[in-house]
């Protein structure tokens, strides 16, 4: 009961009834990432948009269908894939707010000791 009324009123849990509604309607399926999120387009192909298999997280969708979905690249990754480049790393979400979000030194999260000022800073001072 819980997860339908999350599905009913909530937009970051995935998708609203709503864009549930339209995709059946005029959505017509192009692909799926590796993280299994959907990719949608109209009939002609002017409107674009991206199912989320969980959290709608922007930073989720893979450069390649980031392209695809703002009309940079006129085929899907399913039907050109791109050309990977041997500098290119493998695809990593947003991590703020998770376990392995990063901790620089002097941040609450790492400890919270910064290191002590050397002296080479002067304080600006108004004349």
């Amino acid at each position: 009961m819980i997860k339908l009324l999350n599905w009913l009123v909530t937009w970051w849990n995935g998708y609203t009834i709503g864009t549930w509604i339209f995709t059946k309607r005029h959505g017509r399926l192009v692909g799926e990432d590796v993280l299994g999120n959907a990719y949608y387009q109209t009939a002609d192909g002017k409107r674009r948009w991206v199912l989320y298999k969980n959290i709608a997280e922007a930073s989720l969708v893979p450069a390649e269908w980031h392209g695809w979905l703002h009309h940079t690249f006129d085929n899907p990754p399913t039907v050109e894939p791109p050309r990977v480049k041997a500098w290119e790393r493998e695809h990593q979400p947003n991590l703020t707010g998770t376990p392995l979000a990063q901790k620089p030194a002097g941040s609450i999260m790492a400890g919270g000791q910064r290191p002590h000022a050397t002296g080479d800073y002067e304080a600006w001072q108004p004349k």
